[in-house]
């Protein structure tokens, strides 16, 4: 994730944008789309590459954010162009998964009205399948983004559902017991507001959560084992810094620190 992204999260709750501190995700996607989509290297594609009537030259993703709106803008280009975005989110890293949420925020933002509104929450959901749609999805076929939107509000109106049938009376815990949640969708979550990348949360999840020692997950990567503890302990230091600001919910905040932030480090971690 650009520098510029990273920016934008607080190291202090008092220094900490009001933007980012709010409960509401579709803006701090939004913002961070802006950043990488202006100044002199926005985030673009290749419009000569892609034809289908789109100008012969790079395209910021705004603009084309833009042209896929309108009327003008027929389904064959618009699935040329969904399956290239697709393809960039899923191989070249978490800026680009930032850049195709911002194109989709219109139809994202639909969604949540057709479910509860824009609530902090319903916004959240549906970030967070539109991620996990987003690197599952066949994209073979027509109609690429609509079926991208159909499987992320599928998915989010499930969870919101879920959520509903919890009982909502509180229920003491022995100080043992295991915070309630799902680490995996909090790690999500702090992905998709800009807190950690995705390869950091699977990073975390895999060796925090799943019991993969970091030397094996490094041996996976082809990467030095202590390159890959200073990446854990940078991503686990931003999401302290996040979770004291006040950046992600609280119920994430406590899964989250339940989950990772508490377990006893790696044998041989001494780096």
């Amino acid at each position: 994730m650009s520098e510029s992204i990273r920016s934008l999260l607080p190291t202090t709750g008092s220094d900490a944008p009001a933007l980012v501190l709010g409960e509401q995700p579709f803006d701090v996607a939004a913002t961070a789309f802006r950043l990488i989509t202006t100044g002199p290297g926005p985030l673009s594609v290749d419009g000569a590459a892609l034809d289908g009537g789109l100008p012969a030259r790079r395209i910021a993703l705004s603009e084309l954010a833009a042209i896929l709106m309108h009327p003008s803008c027929g389904y064959a280009a618009s699935d040329r162009v969904w399956r290239l975005l697709i393809e960039r989110a899923r191989t070249d890293g978490p800026a680009w998964v930032v850049g195709v949420v911002g194109v989709a925020l219109p139809g994202l933002r639909s969604a949540a009205y057709r479910l509860r509104g824009l609530s902090g929450d319903v916004q959240a959901e549906l970030l967070t399948a539109f991620v996990v749609a987003l690197r599952s999805m066949k994209v073979g076929g027509p109609r690429v983004a609509q079926r991208l939107l159909s499987a992320t509000f599928t998915a989010a109106r499930a969870a919101l559902r879920a959520d509903q049938a919890r009982p909502k009376t509180p229920v003491e815990l022995p100080v043992s017991a295991p915070t309630a949640g799902n680490p995996d969708l909090a790690l999500a979550r702090a992905v998709t507001v800009g807190v950690i990348t995705a390869f950091e949360a699977e990073l975390i999840g895999a060796t925090r959560l799943e019991g993969v020692s970091v030397a094996g997950y490094a041996q996976g990567l082809g990467k030095a084992v202590k390159a890959v503890y200073k990446a854990r302990d940078r991503a686990e230091e931003r999401l302290v810094a996040a979770i004291r600001a006040g950046v992600l919910s609280d119920e994430d905040a406590a899964v989250i620190a339940e989950a990772t932030m508490t377990l006893a480090s790696d044998p041989g971690q001494g780096f």
